[in-house]
């Protein structure tokens, strides 16, 4: 077992693991990283062959190879898997461990071109038939962790959320690949949570719900810790809900955010913010370049009214009467776009729904080009309540100020191309639509200051 004095590789087959994917290597996973922690550190390495496993817990300094030809396949043995203090859904609550956790560790990895199973249908199961004691576990996550890398993997069938770093410092991903069935209950690519300084590059993200979520916990966990200093690059995004989301979950605040040189496919919604009253937290610095969307129901959405979640269907989250500013209320502001292709747009070409309290306020289009699907169904662009199903639409806007279209071309719309109420302060510039259904006028304003 590693017997070199000088050794820095761990390899779990030493220690007792059995690639037949049918023997319990939960004990040898535990010895191998025990015996690198108590090294210093080093690489925990796992050959190719099938593993069959329980929740692995990384320590510090330990990095989890996965040559290629390794699959990590995790138990439906639920006793495998501790309960402990964690994060779902944005509240502070006991959790399932996750397949792979750490808390309070740092320089930990998940590297190579192995592949982790997380056997989700069972736990999607559970999920659905309401008979979950706790929340099920997420394939990775890093809590309160430091200098975090994941790298190379492919991972797939997640219980549900797929990576999900909480409060950790210095997360890079990279060059990895997330495959969860369409209809699978969510399982979210990758969700950064109150966390900062987070690098997302070069992933191919196939999922049951969001590909990228930027998150930092709701009203119910008391401890406020913002998302900030984020970089989304490089990526390719198919199916699920939205390609790149930002909330609803945004209590701590989400700031300082670019997504740049990505390209969703059927991703339902494109770009999308969402909170509502109750909530509180600012999303606020936001940069979007250098994007292609493909069969979308709406390209862009803001939307101060999401209703999904506890306490979202009371009166207070759906009612359009003003109400007073407080530290309840949420707050959207300086969003840029620019330089956006969309085409098979379903529903609408953006929608932006602020609070008559607290506007959606600085945003900018530039360089934007969005064509509606030929033979598109009715949709909803986003989920809130009393809004009826769009089809063919442009730009709906209600409650913004501050708004600014350059070069932004509609084509085969119905109705107008920019449709904009309640608002102050909305300019358009070299904007124009093609292939127009009807004679609507470009632009309609209806109580615009």
């Amino acid at each position: 077992m590693n017997t070199s004095p000088y050794s820095t590789i761990f390899n779990v087959t030493e220690f007792g693991a059995i690639p037949d994917g049918i023997t319990s290597c939960s004990h040898a996973f535990a010895l191998a990283i025990a015996s690198c922690s108590k090294a210093g550190g080093g690489s925990v390495y796992v050959p190719a062959g099938t593993f069959l496993t329980g929740s692995i817990m990384l320590k510090s300094n330990i990095n989890l190879n996965l040559d290629s030809g390794a699959i990590l396949i995790f138990t439906n043995d639920i006793a495998q898997y501790p309960i402990v203090d964690s994060r779902w859904e944005g509240a502070a609550q006991s959790v399932f461990s996750s397949c792979v956790y750490a808390q309070n560790e740092e320089n930990i990895s998940i590297t190579g071109r192995g592949k982790l199973d997380g056997q989700g249908a069972f736990w999607w199961k559970i999920f659905k038939n309401k008979t979950n004691i706790y929340p099920r576990p997420k394939l990775i996550s890093f809590h309160n962790c430091n200098n975090v890398l994941i790298e190379g993997v492919t991972l797939i069938n997640s219980p549900s959320w797929t990576i999900n770093p909480i409060c950790c410092d210095n997360v890079t991903i990279d060059k990895i690949t997330i495959k969860n069935p369409n209809d699978s209950p969510n399982t979210d690519g990758i969700n950064p949570e109150s966390c900062k300084n987070v690098h997302i590059s070069n992933c191919h993200i196939d999922v049951g719900d969001d590909c990228i979520t930027i998150k930092s916990g709701t009203e119910a966990t008391p401890l406020r810790v913002p998302c900030e200093n984020i970089t989304i690059t490089n990526c390719t995004m198919v199916h699920g809900h939205g390609g790149v989301v930002i909330g609803s979950e945004m209590s701590g605040d989400v700031r300082c955010v670019t997504i740049s040189n990505c390209v969703f496919e059927g991703t339902d919604r494109g770009i999308r913010m969402k909170s509502r009253r109750g909530r509180g937290g600012v999303i606020e610095d936001i940069r979007i370049n250098n994007i292609v969307m493909k069969d979308v129901l709406c390209p862009f959405i803001a939307n101060l009214y999401y209703y999904c979640g506890p306490n979202g269907k009371d009166k207070y989250v759906w009612d359009k009467a003003p109400y007073p500013i407080t530290v309840e209320t949420p707050a959207f502001r300086r969003i840029h776009f620019s330089n956006i292709t969309a085409r098979e747009v379903r529903a609408a070409a953006g929608f932006f729904y602020g609070l008559p309290e607290m506007y959606v306020e600085d945003v900018s289009f530039n360089n934007i080009s969005i064509s509606m699907a030929e033979n598109a169904e009715p949709g909803m662009p986003d989920m809130m309540a009393n809004l009826a199903p769009m089809k063919q639409r442009g730009f709906f806007c209600s409650n913004v100020k501050d708004i600014f279209f350059n070069n932004v071309t509609i084509s085969n719309n119905e109705g107008p191309a920019f449709y904009v109420e309640n608002s102050i302060n909305v300019e358009f510039s070299r904007c124009k639509t093609k292939d127009a259904k009807g004679n609507d006028p470009m632009v309609k304003l209806n109580n615009v200051i």
